[in-house]
């Protein structure tokens, strides 16, 4: 069953978050708001451009406070971040504040969804997949630790995924249109 407040979205980069989050919201009749997009259209800048100017912790700065603005009403489903694990605050504050959702992915696959992306600074540098595999290291126990619920989406549809969480939230009188 789905806490009262909103509905947040963790997970790797790849993971589906954005385009599940979309039809999430479609689904329950919840607005969808992007982290990422809502700091980038407030600030007028690009993530790469913020993560150059301020670094990783002046983008963090901005992912905490973005999360907490958006999630401050409810009816909500939010898309995060891959790394807006890593702070404590921001964790609690998801746990606080609704119910948490794993959408979780194989590096293998995670590769494949972002190999032409040329918007994520993590991936800019190196071997994409030895980062990816880094990065899932230090936050997997992390998104594991508030999630709720798990899914897993390699080798599915985002309808498949919205079906199966529409199930899981209790709102599967709503999951027959997906």
């Amino acid at each position: 069953m789905m806490k009262s407040g909103a509905v947040f979205l963790v997970g790797p980069m790849g993971a589906g978050k954005s385009t599940i989050g979309r039809l999430l919201a479609e689904a329950l009749r919840f607005e969808f708001c992007d982290v990422d997009r809502e700091i980038e259209e407030r600030s007028g800048v690009d993530i790469p451009w913020i993560f150059d100017m301020e670094g990783e912790e002046g983008f963090r700065d901005r992912e905490e406070s973005m999360l907490s603005e958006l999630s401050d009403g409810s009816q909500v489903v939010i898309s995060t971040g891959g790394g807006a694990v890593l702070r404590s605050v921001s964790r609690k504050l998801m746990v606080a504040r609704g119910t948490v959702i794993y959408l979780k992915t194989s590096v293998e696959e995670q590769v494949r969804r972002t190999a032409r992306d040329r918007k994520r600074p993590l991936l800019q540098n190196g071997d994409p997949g030895t980062t990816l595999r880094n990065l899932m290291a230090l936050r997997e126990p992390l998104y594991e630790e508030i999630a709720d619920y798990t899914v897993l989406t390699d080798n599915r549809t985002p309808k498949s995924v919205v079906q199966e969480l529409c199930e899981q939230l209790g709102a599967s009188d709503l999951s027959a249109q997906y």
